[in-house]
């Protein structure tokens, strides 16, 4: 069974969303907690996080919580890859609430051994990464990270591959892609998007 990781801002980490603190928190956790379900059905989990109610997600869900030291997405993925021994490594961003158990095990199934796959994002962020050994990381997240990935691979003789799994791909960023996703939703996060205020559906 494949490791995963997931890193979890909190609700910091999500202000595009056009939502009140508290609707914007409700909305990062319930995302957080479909992503968790489909990630516990495929292997032993990690949550990096220092917000409590993030931690509480990740434990109810069965995943291990890792404080986060600050300093970034990078800094945290870094942190619960410390932790493990060789071998192959998932890290899946927090707010891709599409995803299945299904879109995991394609993931795997569909990385050549020893290799360094990516899904990208529309944006060209990196939703989710197979790193061959935990040491293949590189803290590159951020605007444009999907090549600086692919660059990494190459500078360090690693095969890299770039698969398109549409529920890895669609991430939120605003109220708009909520929206365009709602109905491919996990059950945590259309429960979530149901209860925001009329003032923030607009």
């Amino acid at each position: 069974m494949p490791r995963i990781v997931v890193p979890f801002a909190g609700a910091g980490g999500k202000t595009r969303l056009q939502a009140s603190p508290l609707e914007r928190h409700e909305l990062s956790l319930a995302m957080l907690g479909d992503v968790l379900a489909a990630c516990v059905a495929v292997g032993p989990t990690a949550v990096v996080t220092g917000d409590g109610d993030g931690g509480a997600v990740a434990r109810d869900a069965g995943a291990e919580v890792v404080g986060d030291p600050g300093g970034g997405q990078g800094a945290a993925v870094r942190a619960a890859l410390a932790r493990l021994e060789a071998g192959q490594v998932l890290v899946v961003n927090a707010d891709v609430p599409c995803i299945e158990p299904g879109d995991l095990r394609a993931l795997v199934t569909r990385t050549p051994a020893g290799a360094l796959a990516l899904v990208e994002a529309a944006d060209g962020t990196t939703n989710a990464l197979v790193l061959p050994e935990p040491g293949a990381f590189a803290p590159l997240y951020g605007p444009g990270s999907a090549a600086r990935f692919r660059a990494h691979a190459a500078d360090h003789d690693l095969e890299v591959v770039s698969l398109l799994i549409l529920n890895l791909a669609d991430d939120v960023d605003t109220l708009e892609d909520m929206h365009r996703l709602t109905a491919r939703s996990g059950p945590r996060t259309r429960a979530s998007l149901a209860g925001l205020t009329v003032e923030a559906l607009q």
